[in-house]
């Protein structure tokens, strides 16, 4: 059986390559469907995926920020950030609290700042950056530091000014820079600062005392509130969850759901349409090649009926078409992945000025390759299957007659 089988591959391989010109034509055939199907997939993974990935790693998109002022204690917040679909939350302080002026002795200039609240896991900042620590460690924006001719290390000189019993008083702080943020995490002037740096600032405003620093004041609260919170979602798929979870308890917060959704609206619809256009394409290829391998085998039937005369089996002879099939599957493929690849660098290259760099607007991974090879074989396999069932009508006494 194995021997016979051997035999049968190696008359289907002599067969295919003595009609070449036929077996070029279903080569032709097949890539002149095939490629553009890879090169319309490669354009909907490039730029659907693109913005995908540009939605995933856009912080931004992760952001859950409250509407208007709220009152919102400890307790709940450490109730929110423990969910698990939270990545990262801190309290917030007034917005018109949350300002400095800094001063620097490299710089003439003196820069009023927004502060922002962080801490560690801060999304806007890389990992490897240094957190803003207690009441005097800072990280400032690439705007800031440009503005202040500063760099990590440096001290800046930190001052705020409140009306307090009538008399107008100013305090000063030295701030040092634990690091630079990248343009991309605020592109105005700011700073990141702890929570601790925060509540400092709006106490010294609001006429408390904060004893870390020296500055008198009326005593503060025990239970302190905050008006608003950073938080950013785990995922851009926990987003929508989030919101109506606050909605349900009553928080009005605001989100980029609607870009969020309408792009992954764009991903299905793509995705559908790929696949209608893709299956349309697979079945008329089938058809016409096992049309064609139908054909093939009524023209040999002498031959194949000798070979079932000298002794090869029914499931023998089905291999014959199978083979051959094969063999215009896999170098089709082949054929159609030289198309793609070079109409995909004329592609990217016109391209290459409209997108961030690195980023490439039809790409295809490895596993499309494989996924492609493993489809067409199956379609031809598929279509073999009609040429198989005609050879297995075949008897030995047609190949007698013949003779």
């Amino acid at each position: 059986m194995i021997r016979n089988l051997f035999k049968i591959l190696r008359l289907a391989t002599r067969d295919y390559l003595y009609e070449w010109q036929m077996s070029l034509c279903f080569v032709l055939g097949l890539a002149a469907v095939l490629g553009p199907l890879l090169v319309l997939f490669g354009l909907k993974f490039g730029i659907v995926g693109a913005m995908m990935d540009q939605l995933i790693e856009d912080p931004g998109n992760h952001e859950i920020r409250p509407v208007g002022s709220g009152h919102y204690d400890r307790a709940w917040l450490e109730s929110v950030r423990e969910q698990p679909e939270v990545a990262f939350l801190v309290p917030r302080t007034r917005s018109i609290a949350a300002t400095i002026e800094l001063a620097s002795e490299h710089s003439s200039r003196i820069v009023s700042v927004e502060l922002i609240a962080s801490a560690s896991g801060d999304p806007l900042l890389a990992s490897d950056t240094p957190l803003p620590e207690g009441l005097t460690r800072v990280v400032i924006s690439r705007r800031t530091a440009d503005k202040l001719a500063v760099k990590p290390g440096d001290v800046l000189d930190g001052s705020l000014a409140r009306r307090y019993r009538g008399q107008q008083e100013r305090v000063h702080l030295d701030l040092t820079v634990a690091a630079v943020a990248p343009e991309q995490a605020f592109s105005r002037d700011g700073a990141f600062v702890s929570v601790q740096l925060l509540e400092a600032l709006e106490d010294f405003r609001d006429g408390r005392a904060v004893p870390e620093l020296d500055w008198r004041g009326t005593q503060a609260d025990a239970e302190r509130s905050y008006p608003g919170f950073r938080l950013y979602a785990r995922s851009i798929h926990d987003v929508a969850g989030l919101r109506d979870a606050f909605a349900d308890v009553g928080v009005d917060v605001h989100t980029r759901v609607a870009e969020i959704e309408l792009v992954q609206r764009m991903d299905r619809n793509l995705t559908v349409i790929y696949w209608v256009i893709a299956g349309i394409g697979l079945v008329g290829v089938s058809l016409s090649l096992g049309a064609s391998l139908w054909a093939n085998v009524d023209r040999k039937r002498k031959q194949l009926s000798v070979l079932r005369l000298v002794g090869y089996r029914t499931r023998d002879i089905v291999w014959f078409p199978i083979v051959q099939a094969l063999f215009t599957a896999i170098l089709g493929w082949a054929l159609a992945l030289s198309i793609y690849f070079a109409t995909a660098r004329v592609i990217n290259v016109m391209m290459a000025a409209q997108v961030e760099a690195g980023q490439q607007v039809c790409l295809l991974l490895e596993v499309h390759y494989a996924i492609a090879l493993a489809l067409t074989c199956g379609a031809a396999v598929i279509a073999a299957g009609l040429a198989g069932m005609r050879s297995a009508r075949i008897e030995p006494s047609e190949g007698l007659r013949e003779l």
